[in-house]
């Protein structure tokens, strides 16, 4: 998806793709929601994980620690 904004009619074409018909009154609310969440993701596009192991490595579970006294 380019940086322009989507426009109403342009989020009433994808959502009709997708199978999700949209009511005329609703294409402008849904095209404002896909660019905060666009400019949302955007920023996270930004971060550098590049040391960040992935998910599949994290081990949920207690650990112990040791109290310092």
């Amino acid at each position: 998806m380019s940086s322009a904004e989507l426009t109403p009619t342009e989020a009433a074409r994808w959502a009709a793709r997708a199978g999700l018909p949209l009511p005329d009154d609703r294409h402008a609310a849904v095209a404002a929601t896909a660019d905060h969440i666009h400019s949302v993701v955007a920023v996270l596009r930004e971060l550098d994980f590049g040391d960040t192991p992935p998910a599949g490595a994290y081990r949920a579970g207690k650990e112990k620690h040791d109290a310092a006294v």
